[in-house]
């Protein structure tokens, strides 16, 4: 046996306190994401609503600011909080900060006693009470507009020196501790030496205001084409109010188990194939289709776009055909069976014969990352600087965490858009983790009700702090049962409510000429689907012009680019939606109407919380009509010709 030997006493791992623990409480700060998990999220030029619980013992006056840091910067800006709290001695503080600049600021909080305004609040009391001996008091203040001088400079201490002098003559009135412009003096040199600290810091994750505010288009360029011919339609957008064109995959197809039309197994010969079946012997997810032009074609498309206001939106799919470079370069990447098939892609009781996904717990997994996030990069060297993901939802939150921060460390002003209909909570975390934008269930949400509660559970329950929605009203993948069966009607009231409930909506091509069959009774497919077959496009449907309508009054109102200021109104008819949003003194009333077969009636209260007059005039933004609306109820009528007002409160009695 080894000889034993003595144990040496602990080393005390107890640090030496010099001073006390602090007697300030920070506590429940907003806007906080996972106790802080995650940043929130605000674009260019917003300022940041803070808040944040702070107390401390016995009765000291508080005092409190914001600090932020902006991203590059090593000097922090600071603004005051003040209690908002109604009740007496509330100890909610709410404070703001302007973020001018994208990239992920930081923000904290510091809050101290200011001893002389504790000194003079019980002064005062002492003095209104009639208290005559004060002598021990005035000795404190002495010390207090000592310290107060030390720390003053110019006027300001000068000031505080004199009223020191006169403080410690004999028969010293009180008073002189009590100016309004001696207090104002001090206030501006505090003792902040004893501070709290709010520990962690947060951040705020700041971005272009197109990651707020914008109106997508979507096509696919083999049928305008290619990009020669997508490059000439740009004016036309633009014109008409679209300031993101969004393009599905536009890579090399693969021939290997190429879908024919309506998704048929078996590709006659000139089928196109699916986009989505991405790469084959030319290229994968960095190569142009030769089909829709070169690259000189497509950076000549992405610089027309940028002179018309209109960013390229590319989708960014991570899948595979059979014949992608990658299942030869890197077959590790990919998932196979037992018998050493590859397994393709499925989604019961949808196949994707055409199409085979990565293996993400792959050995050589960082080879992977960094692969997919050099496509990213290729493409953002030229010019694109938003993202739709295709089923984001399938691939790991942690490689999505590590992609957008690697993206935006040289790229902040690059735009992610989650394409994921899936679980909630999926759908909450891919935009917690980074994606500037999401897709919604709006698309499926049809009743009065459904909408209200959905859209209030996105604008006031927290989300709104990190989860941007993008409503888009038809995808080629989504065509509803309500949409099928509508009619051009229901085209209007959806294009309505998706521009007008969210700051950010989409339009799939063929949405403006009321394409509606599906491909069998039942299905949410387009029948004769352009995933599967290039069809010839042109820009003349009639829905177009209320387009341009809708997205010059999203343009020219402030109140309608925002997410969090929507107020839902009672209606009392369940056939007729209406709300209200208010930015500043723009307020726009919303009606619509949910039945596109009859014409419905009711009324619209204004409560009282909206803060507008008694009586006041409203301009319908859509008819050029003016109306005088009153606060309680106001009759409407509504009909399939009729879908909606669009209704402008007049400045002058707002």
């Amino acid at each position: 046996m080894p000889a034993s030997k003595t144990a040496k006493p602990a080393r005390s791992r107890v640090k030496t306190v010099t001073s006390p623990p602090p007697r300030i409480q920070i506590a429940r700060p907003a806007p906080l994401i996972d106790c802080g998990r995650y940043p929130s999220k605000r674009t260019v030029g917003d300022r940041v609503a803070v808040s944040a619980d702070i107390f401390a013992d016995g009765h000291d006056v508080l005092r409190a600011v914001v600090r932020s840091c902006a991203p590059g910067s090593k000097r922090c800006a600071e603004n005051r909080m003040v209690r908002i709290d109604a009740h007496i001695d509330g100890d909610r503080w709410a404070g703001e900060f302007e973020v001018d600049r994208l990239g992920r600021y930081s923000w904290t909080i510091e809050a101290w006693i200011d001893a002389f305004a504790s000194w003079r609040d019980e002064l005062r009391r002492k003095i209104d009470a009639g208290q005559a001996d004060l002598g021990g008091e005035l000795s404190e203040g002495e010390v207090l507009l000592e310290q107060a001088a030390g720390r003053a400079k110019g006027a300001d201490r000068k000031r505080i020196e004199r009223a020191l002098a006169c403080l410690r003559d004999d028969g010293a009135n009180p008073e002189i501790a009590l100016d309004p412009e001696l207090f104002a003096a001090i206030a501006r040199y505090p003792d902040r030496s004893a501070s709290t600290t709010m520990d962690p810091e947060l951040y705020v994750d700041v971005d272009r205001v197109k990651a707020r505010f914008g109106t997508w288009y979507e096509l696919f360029p083999r049928s305008w084409g290619g990009l020669k011919g997508v490059t000439e339609q740009l004016p036309e957008l633009a014109r008409l109010g679209f300031d993101v064109l969004y393009l599905p995959p536009v890579h090399p197809i693969g021939l290997t188990n190429r879908k024919g039309a309506n998704n048929s197994l078996e590709a006659a010969p000139g089928d196109p194939g699916s986009p989505w079946a991405i790469g084959d012997a030319t290229g994968g997810h960095d190569a142009l289709h030769p089909d829709l032009g070169t690259m000189d074609d497509f950076d000549l498309m992405v610089r027309v776009a940028r002179e018309q206001g209109i960013d390229i939106a590319l989708d960014f799919a991570i899948q595979c055909s059979a014949d992608h470079p990658w299942l030869t370069e890197h077959p590790e990447w990919f998932n196979r069976r037992p018998d050493g098939t590859l397994k393709y892609a499925e989604n019961p009781p949808k196949k994707y014969q055409d199409i085979y996904n990565v293996n993400w717990e792959s050995e050589d997994w960082q080879g992977l990352w960094n692969a997919l996030r050099d496509v990213v990069r290729h493409w953002a060297a030229h010019g694109v600087k938003v993202f739709r993901v295709d089923n984001p939802h399938t691939k790991p939150l942690a490689f999505w965490e590590w992609l957008i921060a690697e993206l935006r460390k040289d790229h902040p002003e690059i735009i992610f858009l989650a394409e994921a209909f899936t679980r909630a909570a999926m759908m909450r975390q891919l935009a917690k983790v980074g994606f500037n934008q999401s897709y919604t269930y709006f698309t499926w949400k049809s009743s009065k009700w459904e909408l209200a509660d959905y859209v209030t559970e996105l604008a006031t329950t927290g989300m709104q702090e990190y989860y941007r929605p993008n409503f888009f009203v038809n995808t080629p993948d989504i065509l509803t049962e309500e949409l099928q069966h509508g009619g051009p009607p229901k085209f209007a009231s959806r294009l309505v409510l998706g521009a007008t409930l969210s700051p950010t909506y989409g339009v799939y091509s063929g949405f403006e000429n009321f394409e509606r069959v599906p491909v069998r009774p039942g299905s949410e497919e387009y029948e004769n689907s352009e995933k599967y077959e290039i069809k010839k496009r042109t820009l003349n449907g009639p829905l177009l012009s209320l387009i341009e309508r809708i997205n010059a009054i999203r343009r020219e109102n402030e109140a309608l680019q925002q997410l969090d200021n929507i107020q839902f109104l009672t209606t009392e008819n369940d056939a007729l939606i209406a709300y209200a949003k208010r930015t500043g003194d723009n307020v726009v009333i919303v009606v619509v109407t949910l039945d596109p077969v009859s014409a419905q009636e009711g009324v619209v209260v204004i409560p009282y919380g909206l803060g507008l007059p008694p009586v006041f005039t409203v301009t319908d933004l859509l008819s050029c009509e003016s109306f005088d609306w009153r606060m309680g109820r106001n009759f409407v009528r509504l009909d399939p010709y009729r879908v909606a007002h669009l209704l402008r409160v007049s400045t002058s009695n707002a």
